[in-house]
């Protein structure tokens, strides 16, 4: 990491050109925003060039992705241990733990690359609720379990059910989210949830900004 990446205490002025909607955003992100400011800035600068945002993304990176991840924060459990699969660049992983520290996060991602900017960043931002996990998800099965699941972009639902629901515990659930279409995935997947003996499953529709752009979380829960 370069050592003139480091978190400032107390980010309150002279805020980064690409943070928009401040206050909406203040309010969205809680605690977590000066870290998520300072993970915005880090995908800046190094998120094209290490191939983990593409560089259309870029001019929307704040309410896009970042601000946009905030939206599972809501529906997570107020203590535990949550996983989120194939992190990626950190969304929603990083900003979730910054959101909330009181949660334990375990960012579950296959490619070394990407486990190594994950690293990166946790250091940076210091967040000592996270570790990371240079795994699929499946290598995971039957050792791990977890009060709640999230993943974005990752696989359709009833690909992701299977490879994430051995992690969810008996009253936990799984936190995808998903496009315009997450009610067709749903019905897609009627029928890898019934074999799962699924809980109740509810999409939830988040406007994060207030600014009418929904953003959709797919709930299943697991019977206790």
């Amino acid at each position: 990491m370069d050592p003139s990446v480091v978190l400032t205490d107390g980010l309150t002025d002279g805020l980064p050109s690409f943070v928009t909607d401040v206050e909406r955003s203040r309010e969205a992100l809680g605690v977590g925003f000066p870290q998520c400011v300072r993970f915005g800035e880090l995908l800046v600068a190094h998120g094209e060039e290490r191939g983990l945002i593409g560089p259309r993304e870029l001019p929307r990176l704040w309410t896009r992705h970042i601000v946009n991840s905030a939206a599972v924060a809501r529906y997570l459990p107020a203590t535990g241990l949550v996983a989120d699969v194939g992190s990626g660049a950190g969304l929603p992983g990083i900003v979730l733990a910054s959101m909330r520290p009181g949660l334990g996060f375990h960012l579950i991602e296959p490619m070394e690359r990407r486990c190594a900017w994950l690293r990166e960043v946790v250091d940076a931002l210091g967040l000592d609720n996270v570790e990371v996990y240079q795994r699929q998800a499946q290598e995971l099965h039957g050792s791990q379990q977890y009060v709640a699941v999230t993943a974005r972009a990752v696989a359709a639902l009833d690909k992701l059910l299977r490879w994430t629901w051995p992690l969810v515990e008996p009253g936990g659930a799984l936190l995808a989210m998903k496009g315009q279409r997450a009610a067709e995935e749903v019905e897609a997947a009627s029928a890898a949830l019934r074999k799962l003996k699924a809980g109740s499953v509810e999409v939830h529709e988040v406007d994060v900004l207030g600014d009418g752009d929904l953003t959709r979380v797919v709930e299943v829960h697991r019977k206790g």
